[in-house]
């Protein structure tokens, strides 16, 4: 998918959603949802939620865990369901993300264009929740930021059928509910719900992160960034939103760090290393985690504080592969 492709698939993967949202709500004025709509809605809703979160994010991203190579397809596929772009191009976006968040190069940080007062708040939000995927000029080159990834062919072959794989996250659903109903309304209604409505609010859920994950919230430690944890996005984002404690530790698996802070798909991670699915899982350990805290605040907090990003993947010489790579819970990546 080059540059025009994905310009017009984003406007294409916007519209279509919402005008899906439209017709969800006409058929629920005239109460005409039944439970196997909202079966396939929440079905759906979890495939893609734990594709972006864990496949997209903790797995590719991150490298916070491995897993087999069926497992690390299906949540990868799973991710690409999701809509919100082929695996490396959204990989090689998050990536540069944490290099200079908040910064300048930041793909979608709220604080880029220096606007102040509250127009400026409201631009800043607009290009951080969607606004920035509309920009022709953005490049994240995955051979630079994601050379890893870039030779895995498993996530080439997905990148470059990314398209068949959104469509086939709109056609599932429907037959699920062709399955769970027997009927031609049954299939229609879950393409709706499943697919569409799925996609609409799901992405939304994800671009709240970059958003408001960035503007409103609680910080736990003072990073080089602005970034926030948004406890009632914690359950509908699976753990994602606890934004600052992901930024302070970006290669953790578990984004939640206290007992409270409900981690979705921490808890999914910790049950596949326990049915020996998953291995080599970054935990923090809480001495770490409070010496980590404490040169943070030394150092300074926000967008504003000295930071020295680390070289792309690409430029550090000595990891030809990801298992080559060193393992640092405070690394970018």
């Amino acid at each position: 998918m080059n540059g025009r492709e994905h310009y017009f698939y984003i406007i294409a993967a916007s519209i279509l959603p919402f005008v899906g949202v439209i017709a969800a709500m006409i058929l629920l004025w005239n109460s005409l949802v039944g439970p196997a709509d909202l079966v396939v809605f929440v079905i759906m809703s979890v495939i893609g939620g734990l594709g972006v979160s864990i496949g997209y994010h903790r797995l590719l991203a991150h490298r916070a865990f491995k897993t087999n190579r069926p497992l690390k397809i299906f949540f990868v596929t799973a991710g690409a369901m999701a809509g919100q772009g082929p695996p490396l191009i959204w990989v090689a976006h998050h990536r540069r993300h944490h290099r200079v968040a908040d910064k300048a190069g930041d793909p979608h940080s709220p604080y880029y264009n220096g606007e102040v007062g509250f127009v400026g708040m409201m631009k800043g939000l607009w290009h951080s929740h969607l606004g920035w995927l509309f920009d022709k000029d953005l490049t994240s080159d995955p051979v630079r930021y994601c050379p890893d990834l870039c030779r895995d062919s498993d996530i080439r072959f997905l990148s470059i059928n990314f398209l068949p794989v959104v469509l086939a996250g709109l056609l599932l659903p429907g037959l699920l509910g062709l399955a769970l109903t027997g009927t031609l309304a049954g299939f229609l209604t879950g393409i709706l719900w499943g697919g569409l409505v799925r996609m609409f609010i799901g992405n939304h859920v994800t671009y709240a992160v970059n958003s408001i994950g960035h503007v409103f919230g609680r910080r736990r430690f003072d990073t080089a960034d602005e970034s926030r944890n948004v406890a009632w996005l914690a359950i509908p984002s699976f753990g994602e939103s606890w934004h600052n404690n992901h930024h302070a530790f970006p290669r953790s698996a578990r984004h939640g760090f206290r007992w409270w802070e409900v981690d979705l798909s921490a808890m999914t991670i910790f049950s596949l290393e326990k049915l020996h699915l998953a291995s080599d899982v970054i935990r923090i350990d809480p001495v770490k985690l409070q010496q980590r805290a404490d040169g943070l605040t030394r150092v300074g907090t926000g967008r504003s504080a000295p930071h020295q990003p680390s070289r792309p993947l690409a430029e550090r010489g000595q990891a030809s592969t990801k298992d080559k790579a060193p393992v640092d819970v405070a690394d970018v990546e």
